[in-house]
């Protein structure tokens, strides 16, 4: 009788064994992180055609508009988000020319405001552009603006307010 009990122990233990490394198996492979095959290289071209011709176009314009261009949520003066806000201050306290820059308030049309996003693969707003070249969101602008490079860059461009203007 010993023996059968010991069998039969035996034999639910293995079953219990299979169960735990099967479930521990799928388990792993459910959990598991996947690629997403739209962000392989063979799919770039498509990523980028979601943007129309048209729209590239009027971003590629408004990018060009002015040596220093914001993308921002309102206006600089009345910004709709605290990061808009930031960027207004940090541009203001760094003395750029407001001859010298231009804003575009994203919340106005929705094909803008995804638009940016793909067109400088950067995912928030506001997007500075300094001589049609990508920057950065504020994030970005505040630390160029504490380590001293922002005000540097800036300089380098001649977008700043001149001295005897002050």
């Amino acid at each position: 009788m010993f023996g059968r009990r010991s069998v039969a122990n035996k034999h639910l233990h293995n079953i219990i064994m299979f169960s735990r490394t099967a479930f521990t198996s799928v388990a792993a492979q459910a959990l598991r992180p996947r690629r997403n095959p739209l962000l392989s290289t063979r799919f770039a071209a498509l990523q980028k055609s979601f943007l129309s011709t048209e729209t590239r176009s009027a971003i590629d314009k408004a990018v060009g508009s002015a040596p220093v261009v914001l993308f921002m949520k309102g206006t600089p003066e009345t910004p709709q988000c605290g990061f808009s806000r930031a960027s207004i201050q940090i541009l203001g306290l760094q003395g750029v020319n407001p001859e010298k820059f231009t804003a575009f308030n994203v919340l106005e049309d929705e094909e803008l405001r995804s638009g940016i996003k793909e067109f400088s693969d950067w995912p928030t707003i506001p997007q500075l552009y300094l001589d049609k070249e990508f920057v950065g969101g504020t994030d970005i602008m505040m630390s160029m603006h504490q380590d001293g490079s922002l005000a540097k860059l800036l300089e380098e461009k001649g977008v700043l307010v001149p001295a005897d203007a002050e």
